[in-house]
């Protein structure tokens, strides 16, 4: 059993039943999935950027990603629909709390000038989303085989009603929000 699933259970829920007074378990907010998303503006014209993103997303995430498409065309960006513009996988039950604890235990302290991640991305029905300006934080992607430095947007989704619960139960987890 992962650990932070234990802790969520055996801390994270007891505490925000008593901190939001909830009378029923069913109530308590969970996090229901984590979707990762590297979006590829340069893989409408060189499908090595896609396959690159990819590769990175399924190494740090253990999952194969899905590759995503323009739904319009923009004619500034040069865009048309249909054109693939990234990758992005959806984590759920185990493989979300392992990518979860990895990226709050190994990701985030690697992150340079690191002072916490703002508690003001919430989107008011309770789910978070973060960006990361590199792929490079996490241990599994080799520095040298990196064809091009690229963020990424991870997202949170919870079960919670509000902004304040979801910030109490990611928070729970040990997301270091900042003060």
């Amino acid at each position: 059993m992962n650990s932070i699933k234990e802790l969520y259970n055996k801390e994270i829920a007891p505490n925000l039943k008593k901190e939001f007074k909830y009378s029923s378990v069913m109530q308590i907010p969970k996090l229901e999935k984590i979707v990762v998303n590297i979006g590829v503006g340069e893989g409408a014209h060189d499908a090595k950027y896609i396959e690159a993103a990819a590769n990175d997303l399924e190494t740090i995430t253990g999952q194969k990603p899905v590759l995503t498409k323009a739904r319009k065309s923009i004619a500034g960006f040069k865009l048309r629909e249909g054109n693939i513009i990234g990758t992005k996988v959806t984590l759920r039950g185990e493989k979300m709390y392992i990518f979860l604890e990895k990226l709050i235990k190994i990701g985030l302290p690697r992150v340079r000038d690191f002072r916490g991640i703002s508690p003001k991305s919430f989107d008011g029905f309770g789910n978070y989303t973060l960006g990361i300006k590199e792929q490079l934080i996490f241990p599994e992607i080799d520095y040298d085989n990196v064809l091009k430095i690229k963020g990424m947007d991870i997202v949170f989704v919870t079960t919670a009603k509000t902004n304040e619960e979801a910030l109490a139960l990611l928070a729970g987890f040990g997301l270091p929000f900042r003060k």
